[in-house]
């Protein structure tokens, strides 16, 4: 292993919750009279913090969203979850071999420690990751692509930023990693390979992970 450490992004690498996330806050924004297909929710906000949605919305439309957007998407979010969110394929495989490598790793999200948390407890998740291996935007203010939260996770994990591997399958978190210094491997399980440009390695397959790392 050539890597002292890998992160994960959560959303769309280890549970598979953009297609439900996206769904919905496309839905949610076009009944706020901001029309949102499922596409454009995927191309604008997929990787991004919520703060994202706010900015671009006021920015496209100089109107702001509602005081209560952010507690009501993510209460439509986390309901979906409990109904029907699962891991994504191969993710338990890869966090079985990593450990058993002693490898270590842990996990950068744009989502809320409350978000992680809802999802990862409805997909068994939660047994792989402590509080100590869970980062998010929120512990840093200000989401991807800004390398911020990929600097936190290695500084608090004890690695520096050249011995980080980042697993991500958003530009937006592209974007931050290669900007954090660190190496990236482009998962395209979602995303069209040509949109994550700059990554060390693309894959389609999880299981693959552990062989590309070494």
């Amino acid at each position: 292993m050539r890597y002292d450490l890998v992160i994960f992004d959560n959303d769309g690498v280890l549970v598979d919750s953009e297609p439900i996330s996206n769904t919905i806050l496309a839905g949610y924004l076009t009944e706020l009279g901001h029309p949102t297909s499922y596409e454009d929710s995927l191309r604008d906000y997929m990787g991004a913090a919520v703060h994202r949605v706010h900015d671009l919305v006021f920015e496209r439309s100089g109107q702001r969203l509602p005081a209560e957007f952010d507690d009501e998407f993510h209460a439509r979010v986390f309901a979906a979850f409990e109904r029907e969110l699962k891991p994504m394929d191969g993710a338990v495989d890869v966090l079985r071999e990593l450990a058993a490598d002693g490898v270590a790793y842990c996990l950068a999200s744009s989502g809320s420690h409350e978000r992680i948390r809802v999802g990862h407890r409805k997909t068994g998740l939660d047994a792989w990751f402590d509080e100590a291996r869970i980062f998010s935007a929120q512990d840093v203010g200000r989401g991807k692509p800004a390398p911020d939260l990929f600097l936190h996770a290695a500084e608090r994990m004890g690695v520096a930023p050249a011995k980080c591997a980042v697993v991500e399958d958003s530009p937006l978190g592209v974007r931050a990693a290669l900007a954090a210094g660190m190496d990236v491997y482009g998962f395209t399980a979602m995303t069209p390979a040509e949109r994550l440009e700059g990554v060390t390695e693309l894959f389609a397959d999880l299981r693959d992970l552990p062989r590309l790392l070494a």
